[in-house]
């Protein structure tokens, strides 16, 4: 419970006892359609309010949120009902202007009723419509504190609802075709969707063909009608697909014999084709007219596409008070480390003169052309630090992409630490990585960027810099590693802090969304095999177009994501705070899941958040996964066990995908990244253990370990993994490649006995199983802190293999101002760290 003043405490509990009818049953006799139903919400104040309480049917229980006015409490009833009354029994912190809303599918909301005014007490609300999700959406408080129900109900019926007969118009028709191949232009698949029974398409006399139409967007099929010129298909397949590539078998068909069949299918797609698998002749395949009919014999298909949200800020040079736009939010984020506000700025290509964006907490900013040269900025784009009295260790969750940067005196300022992404970026002067008056800073990463000038990271202790270009790098503090990087300096870590490669062995660019033209797209570079500079303005890749994307909103359920999925659509998460009651599953190849705004997804009730199939190509980017307040097993999970497919040709890819566990309250989770999965790319991570913030404390948020990865051949580049109860990356998977590894130990460690295991005081940083024989990795640093009890001496960084196969490059440890030890660097090589002066313990090369 919040802290509130202790008169309004008491006063409340009195009001309690003395009138028990405070927040009263509902004047409807029947039991609301909510009790019991699952429940989410945007927030929940903490672990005694869930969203649960709201539905339980005791109105002694309840439902609080954070306190903001963006917050919003949601009922799955479980089916499809026709909705007649909404009770909503506030306690003290009521809601003084809300909407009551419904939907179908957990995603688009139709408004039921709009409240303003409310005084609280019970507000009965007499409604009418249909869907199976019923929501409060807050506008406004009444109090300071958040939004808080002693119950939620929904009164109505469910069942006897129509569904409507199979549609008689030909969806079909005039749409775009193509085929496997055609016996000659005059049969080109375009003629079997003409309307015209006179013209045909037919094929090259052999098996497989196949021809097929888009139908525009995703629609419900129930019926294909076919019409077969004499050279008929015997055996084919009718099938269906979101995104022309993935299909689903909708009806498979032996033995036909040709002339004019109607088959009733259930299913949905935007795309339908006939697979030919055997003729009924020597000739090809051959159909007069293909008719495909829609409605609603079944669940409706889950539309991509459409708006973005209200929380993505589209602009562009003529945009009136666009500074003003930049400064609203940046007022609002700058200091809000843990807060629930997300945003998006998306400019269009043009040209934008004097501004300033400020970028604060879970703020992105993102030109919208295809090359960062499009949306030119003369001015800046920038992170200081004076919200913290100008240390920079905690600016974390906020990200650039895809602009060009002119800075109004010379240099840009980006001084950043984790989970700060400066991708795709052409900086036209120089860049300075530290706060103004060069206070601590701790991070970073820069990836595809092109800096025309020097890059000064002057306090910055770490940096990683991948496949881009430079025009100078000044200095550093203690690991500064480089990886395909134009004008990089030259490897001196004996000396220095630099840890240079030419190339980087395998990347690929996140994806990113862009117009072309008037529309919106998502680019989804290609793989680069021995990458060095930025990957554009060549852009090697596919454009997928938004509507092959479920355009994911605040109070989307994970059961309707996951429908999408299925359906075979990509996901585009738009800023806000997801609540997840399952985990969400990527079950299909080349998949993207992308999120704007630091999207962030939080696991209820002990579900893992998202698992990803053993499968070929699917791209995870751009969102933040938080633990909730019960145990996840495992907040991301890539292959399952046991995974064995070769992934080399078209790998997976995991891109800016951030994990917390505490910090915004109490979390915990087992294994925050398990891979399991061969050949996957770890492209910028941030597994981070809170050691500061609500919600933590040794077991308060207990997380045993960061980075798990049991598949072969996979690559980290850009690796930060902090503060874990046990090991904070532990690989037992052969020929593992890391380039760059930043990590700090658990501050809150209470004693010695607490983290001793096998006769060793501590566990690794970074730990290669003892049964790994080949596995290399480059610029590694391990930090400790033990605030808790600094007289803990750990007994190394690392941990590994000694064998001729494990290769370990510049390696250090570091105790911050003498809170604890490291008596070794890797295994029990390397000088110890004493005293309280900070100086890197350092080796170059293992064994």
């Amino acid at each position: 419970m919040r802290l509130r003043s202790l008169g309004v405490a008491l006063a409340a509990a009195a009001a309690l006892i003395a009138l028990p009818t405070t927040h009263p049953p509902a004047a409807a006799a029947e039991t609301p359609l909510s009790q019991g139903k699952s429940a989410t919400a945007s927030s929940e104040e903490n672990a005694g309010t869930a969203a649960a309480k709201g539905v339980d049917g005791d109105t002694g229980t309840r439902w609080s949120s954070a306190a903001t006015d963006d917050q919003w409490f949601q009922v799955d009833l479980g089916a499809t009902a026709s909705v007649t009354q909404v009770v909503l029994n506030w306690e003290t912190a009521y809601g003084k202007d809300y909407k009551v809303q419904i939907s179908k599918d957990g995603s688009a909301w139709t408004d039921l009723k709009s409240v303003t005014g409310s005084d609280g007490g019970a507000d009965t609300l007499d409604v009418s419509g249909q869907g199976r999700y019923v929501r409060m959406l807050g506008v406004h408080r009444a109090t300071q504190w958040g939004y808080s129900l002693w119950e939620f109900q929904v009164f109505g019926a469910t069942g006897g609802s129509t569904q409507p007969t199979c549609g008689t118009a030909n969806a079909a028709q005039g749409r775009p075709a193509t085929a496997s191949s055609t016996e000659n232009a005059g049969t080109p698949a375009s003629a079997a969707f003409d309307g015209n029974t006179g013209t045909r398409w037919s094929s090259q006399a052999s098996d497989p063909q196949w021809l097929q139409v888009d139908l525009g967007a995703a629609k419900d099929l129930c019926k294909v009608d076919l019409t077969w010129e004499a050279a008929y298909g015997k055996d084919f397949q009718i099938q269906a697909s979101a995104d022309g590539q993935s299909w689903n078998t909708l009806k498979s068909v032996d033995g036909a014999t040709g002339g004019t069949a109607s088959y009733d299918v259930s299913g949905s797609g935007r795309y339908v084709r006939i697979l030919g698998t055997a003729r009924g002749t020597g000739y090809g395949y051959s159909l007069w007219e293909v008719a495909v009919h829609t409605g609603g014999t079944g669940t409706p298909p889950i539309e991509g596409g459409g708006d973005l949200g209200p929380n993505v800020i589209v602009v562009d040079p003529s945009t009136p008070n666009l500074q003003q736009k930049f400064d609203d939010v940046f007022k609002q984020q700058e200091s809000s480390q843990f807060g629930t506000g997300r945003y998006q700025f998306l400019l269009k290509p043009g040209t934008y003169n004097g501004v300033n964006a400020q970028i604060g907490f879970y703020t992105s900013i993102s030109g919208l052309g295809l090359n960062p040269d499009d949306t030119q900025i003369n001015g800046d784009v920038t992170v200081d630090a004076g919200w913290f009295n100008g240390n920079a260790t905690q600016n974390f969750w906020r990200s650039a992409e895809n602009l060009a940067i002119r800075p109004s005196h010379g240099d840009d300022r980006w001084a950043v630490a984790q989970a700060a992404p400066f991708r795709r970026i052409h900086v036209q002067g120089g860049l300075n990585l530290a706060p103004n008056g060069y206070g601590w800073a701790s991070g970073g990463y820069i990836a595809d960027s092109k800096i025309d000038g020097t890059v000064g990271p002057y306090s910055q202790q770490q940096w990683y810099t991948r496949d881009s270009s430079v025009g100078g790098w000044t200095n550093g503090v203690w690991n500064m590693t480089f990886s395909g990087v134009q004008g990089a300096p030259a490897t001196n870590f004996d000396s220095g802090p630099y840890t240079t490669l030419d190339t980087t062995p395998v990347s690929r660019e996140k994806p990113f969304l862009y117009l072309d033209g008037s529309t919106y797209k998502v680019f989804v570079p290609a793989k680069r095999t021995n990458a060095r500079g930025v990957s554009w303005p060549a852009n090697a890749g596919t454009s997928l177009p938004l509507d092959q994307f479920y355009v994911v909103k605040p109070g989307a359920t994970a059961t309707t994501i996951n429908a999408a999925l299925a359906q075979g659509l990509n996901l585009l998460f738009t800023p806000g705070v997801y609540h997840l009651d399952r985990t969400i599953d990527v079950t299909r190849a080349n998949t993207v899941v992308l999120g704007l705004g630091l999207a962030t997804l939080i696991p209820d009730n002990g579900a893992d958040a998202m698992h990803v199939a053993d499968v070929d190509g699917v791209k995870l980017a751009g969102f933040l996964i938080d633990a909730g307040p019960v145990n996840s097993d495992t907040l991301l999970r890539i292959g399952a066990p046991g995974s064995g497919a070769d992934h080399s040709a078209n790998p997976t890819s995991m891109q800016d995908v951030f994990v917390r566990i505490g910090g915004a309250g109490p979390g915990l989770a087992t294994n925050s990244v398990v891979v399991d999965s061969n050949n996957v790319i770890i492209d910028h991570t941030w597994l981070w253990r809170a050691d500061h913030g609500t919600g933590v404390g040794w077991d308060t948020n207990r997380a045993d370990y960061g980075l798990r990865v049991n598949g072969n051949d996979v690559l980290a580049t850009g690796l930060f993994v902090e503060h874990f109860n046990k090991y904070d990356v532990y690989w037992s998977g052969e020929r593992g490649r890391t380039i760059f590894f930043q990590n700090e130990k658990a501050y809150d460690a209470p004693n010695a006995a607490a983290i001793t295991h096998d006769g060793i005081v501590g566990y690794a940083a970074y730990k290669v199983a003892d049964t790994v024989g080949t596995h290399e990795a480059w610029g590694l640093g391990s930090y400790c802190n033990y605030t808790s009890d600094p007289s803990i001496v750990q007994a190394h960084g690392f941990q590994v293999p000694t064998t001729t196969g494990i290769k370990m490059h510049d390696l250090l440890v570091i105790s911050l101002g003498g809170k604890g030890q490291y008596a070794h660097v890797v295994n029990s090589t390397g000088a110890a760290t004493s005293g309280t002066d900070t100086v890197p313990s350092k080796i170059t090369s293992f064994p």
